[in-house]
């Protein structure tokens, strides 16, 4: 939930002070001796991350589950969109391990790692879609020491930081104990969520609940095979109307910018594959704080103070801008800035009372994936003092 930012790395002494009830205001004093240090190796030393590993048992009996990850993306995206910690709004970085496939490689326990933590929402949605099921071993305590090992979860303690493991096999499985696996999340601030596909009981009974339990983290047992529910509004045409004038703002830049810019699209048909619901989920996701581009869009890597704009050659420049002055492309980039701003606003506001309906047609909680990861980051991260507005 497959450019990337990379994780902030604390001192200790900062790190006591940003929590999100810390006094920002107080930081530059009793830090003053430390400020050009600070300035230089961290641009935004308050920014919060929410880190989710997403690890997905793809045996034979697995399709549903995939199929709802697919489906699901955006919405659980748009939900961690609200997100607050302070005044600030975190980022989100997802990883995707897929977990009990016959065509892993079983020297290493039928597990790989299909994205490291990534904020690129277009790179997770397209490794999701390139998913297949086939039988295999599922052994959970090794794939949650896996990602354990191999992802950088950083050392800011308000970091939210959760693997999420769905599958149908007992949980004891495998060479490595999770109660072992279970000792070394502690120790990385790790929360360990265990999603059972099937019967609530039979999920207990197979330690799937005790998986989560050691790291205080939710059990819940979701029926995988449940197809997700889209539900239409009066709202979907013009904010589909609206994604297509967002898709216009992005001017492509570099080695990857023509690909990148492809695949966005390719994204968007995947997302449209499923239903117009989901399509218009997607396009709020891409209104959100959470959908940057800065490695192949110069709007974002401008903003984000990605490139220089006056040692950007010729080469690396679209044709629209080849041969313009450093001076040209920073308006032409603002124009598109603004253009998109608007856009974005307008897609936020429709979406609101999009919710709103959509809210008001549902007659039970139906998404099993979505609100099953949804409801236990939510009750988590209050743990950390993040609030959703």
């Amino acid at each position: 939930m497959k450019s990337n930012l990379k994780t902030l790395a604390f001192c200790t002494a900062l790190i006591g002070l940003t929590s999100c009830n810390a006094n920002t205001k107080k930081q530059p004093e009793l830090y003053a001796e430390h400020k050009v240090e600070q300035t230089v190796e961290h641009k935004e030393p308050n920014k919060q991350f929410i880190k989710v590993a997403l690890l997905l048992d793809t045996s034979n009996s697995m399709d549903g589950l995939i199929d709802q990850a697919k489906a699901q993306l955006w919405d659980i995206v748009n939900e961690l969109s609200y997100a607050k910690c302070g005044n600030q709004k975190p980022n989100l970085q997802i990883a995707l391990y897929e977990y009990g496939n016959d065509n892993l490689n079983g020297d290493e326990g039928y597990i790989k790692q299909v994205l490291e933590f990534s904020d690129d929402l277009d790179d997770i949605s397209k490794e999701l879609f390139s998913l297949t099921t086939n039988g295999g071993e599922e052994y959970c305590g090794q794939v949650i020491q896996t990602s354990l090992n191999q992802l950088n979860w950083g050392k800011n303690p308000d970091d939210l930081k959760l693997i999420f493991i769905a599958g149908n096999e007992p949980f004891t499985q495998g060479k490595v104990n999770y109660k072992d696996a279970s000792t070394n999340a502690n120790e990385k601030d790790v929360t360990v969520n265990t999603i059972f596909c099937g019967n609530y009981m039979q999920g207990i009974s197979t330690k799937w609940q005790a998986g989560a339990e050691l790291t205080h983290g939710d059990y819940m047992a979701i029926e995988q095979n449940t197809k997700t529910v889209h539900i239409a509004s009066p709202y979907d045409d013009a904010i589909l109307i609206l994604n297509k004038k967002l898709n216009k703002t992005y001017v492509i830049y570099g080695a990857k910018g023509e690909r990148k810019k492809e695949m966005q699209a390719e994204q968007d048909n995947n997302a449209a594959g499923y239903s117009k619901a989901n399509a218009v989920s997607r396009s709020v996701s891409k209104s959100s704080h959470l959908y940057k581009n800065k490695s192949w869009d110069l709007v974002d890597a401008d903003e984000m103070e990605e490139v220089v704009i006056s040692d950007l050659k010729d080469d690396a420049l679209p044709q629209e801008l080849k041969g313009k002055s450093a001076t040209e492309i920073k308006s032409y980039i603002e124009t598109k800035r603004k253009e998109r701003e608007s856009i974005q606003n307008e897609i936020q506001e429709l979406n609101e009372k999009r919710k709103d309906y959509v809210s008001k047609q549902k007659t039970e909680s139906d998404n099993g994936l979505e609100n099953a990861m949804t409801n236990a980051i939510k009750a988590q991260a209050e743990k950390k003092n993040y609030s959703w507005k």
